[in-house]
């Protein structure tokens, strides 16, 4: 009868940390998608949401190479160009936000 009980909990507790290991690393993808969208906001008002600039004053992303566009934004962070709206919005991304975002348009289509 114990052995039955024990078994029956350590069944429920393999199913609980299973589901627990296919669940996280979903939730935590989705975490990345909201940061990454919200991050893009900005971008896109200008940019596109295709990469494809609103306006002829605002270049195409669309395709353009990742290291192209991490180079960019953090010459924007850093003040070593010169744009006082983009330097704004480079000023506030991390390094792997920049990463993400110049993957982002280099895969965009």
């Amino acid at each position: 009868m114990h052995k039955d009980r024990r078994l029956r909990g350590a069944a429920y507790l393999l199913l609980i940390y299973s589901v627990a290991f296919v669940a996280f690393p979903v939730l935590a993808a989705e975490d990345d998608d909201a940061a990454i969208e919200q991050k893009l906001g900005a971008c896109v008002a200008c940019h596109g949401a295709d990469g494809i600039g609103k306006a002829p004053q605002y270049p195409n992303l669309q395709g353009q190479k990742a290291s192209y566009v991490e180079k960019q934004l953090k010459a924007f962070r850093s003040g070593e160009r010169k744009d006082a709206s983009m330097t704004a919005l480079a000023a506030g991304l991390s390094d792997e936000d920049i990463a993400d975002l110049s993957t982002y348009f280099e895969q965009v289509k």
